[in-house]
Order: structure tokens, then sequence, then C-alpha cells
């Protein structure tokens, strides 16, 4: 248990990537091809706030990312024999769960449904403020104050309407904050196109904002 304390240690302010001792994601592995249940229990106390609040984010729905976020780790579970370790075990993780919540999003999308859940319980105001160039964060009036949850409310809703490889690199680049490498090595993705992705919807979220706001679509470039 020792090692296992350690990942503990190390594993704060890391992104989606746990950090662990030398050799113990190998042996984590080994150990789940071979149907340790207890190295499945490891694998979700370790993962499961950062799978939960990826999907939620992509999900926009609590009760749907509670179950989707098992779903991920019982799919990780039964397909740990496919994994051929040419990446780190939080990569392909990450890419289970995201594909997952890529398919659930469509699914519900055609039920007509998850466009209209609200993350307030989990909202993070900084990290609209640095999607949006929002000043809520330091707002201290009540009228002025009820105008930036008004904001946050807005850009709940226009991040539900952007195209999914756009919400993705949203969150994790402005709600997870996650760096650029990172966000590269999760997704596969090239430096030049996580980049590029990630201005055109920042500048499509703040344009929508500022439309449902009826200020109007003038553009403003984000940094």
């Amino acid at each position: 248990m020792d090692a296992l304390l350690e990942v503990d240690r190390r594993a704060a302010a890391a992104g989606f990537h746990v950090v662990m001792p030398e050799g113990y994601e190998e042996q984590l592995v080994e150990r789940l091809k071979r149907q340790d249940e207890a190295a499945f229990n490891e694998l979700v106390r370790l993962y499961q706030g950062r799978v939960f609040r990826l999907v939620l984010h992509m999900l926009k729905d609590r009760a749907e990312a509670e179950d989707l976020a098992q779903e991920v780790f019982v799919t990780v579970f039964k397909s740990i024999h496919g994994f051929r370790g040419d990446s780190k075990l939080s990569t392909w993780l990450y890419r289970v769960a995201a594909n997952h919540a890529k398919n659930r999003l469509k699914y519900l999308q055609r039920r007509a449904r998850g466009q209209k859940k609200e993350l307030d319980e989990l909202t993070d105001a900084s990290a609209i403020d640095s999607a949006t160039m929002s000043t809520s964060s330091r707002l201290a009036r009540p009228d002025e104050q009820a105008q930036g949850n008004q904001l946050e409310k807005l850009v709940q809703i226009a991040m539900g309407e952007l195209p999914d490889e756009q919400r993705e690199l949203v969150v994790l680049r402005d709600i997870e904050n996650l760096t650029y490498e990172e966000i590269q090595e999760l997704t596969g993705l090239a430096s030049g196109t996580v980049k590029s992705r990630l201005h055109r919807a920042r500048l499509a979220l703040a344009t929508r904002v500022r439309e449902l706001q009826g200020v109007g679509a003038e553009h403003e470039e984000l940094p």
C-alpha cells in the first residue's frame, strides 16, 4: 500500500494524468489484465474524479455523467487486454471516456436532451472567465453579481451549442487547465490543430454569448 500512498501524494495538480512511481503503472496494468478486482478498485479511486469531471462538462447532465463514468470503468476493465502500452494508461482511459461522452451526447441530442441542463453545482467561475473574458469573479455588488450569474448561464448554453471537438478542447484547456502538451497527448491532435480549434472555439463561444446577451456578433480576438 506504500506505493499507492505515494501515488496519492504525487497526484495533486497533475491534470488528467496521475503521477505514479516508476514501474507502478506497468504493474497496475498487469494486475488489471489478470482481472484483479483490487487493481480495478485502485484504478477507479485514482481516476473516478477526473473521468466524472470530463464527462460532466461534456454532457452537462449530472445523472447521465454518473452513469457514464461507471460505464467507462467497466469498459476499461473488460477491454484492458487491448491496451498495448503505446501510451500512458491515463491517455487510453481519457480516450475511452471522451469517446463514450461523445457517443452519449449524440444519443441525448437525438432525444432533444442535454442542451438545457446546467452545471451550477460544479461550474468554476474562474474557468468561465478564462473562456469568455468575464469579470464576474471580481464583482461585489448584488446587482453586478446577478449579472455575473446570468452571464455564466449564457456561457453554459453557448458551450452546449459548440461542436463536440471544440467543446472538448475548451473543457480541457479552460476548465481542466491542462497544458497544450497534455491536450496533444490526450487527444492525439497536432499542436497547430489544438491551438487553431481552441481559438475558433473561444471566438465562437464569446460571439454566441454576446448574441444571447443581445449585444450582437461583433468579433473580438481572444488571447
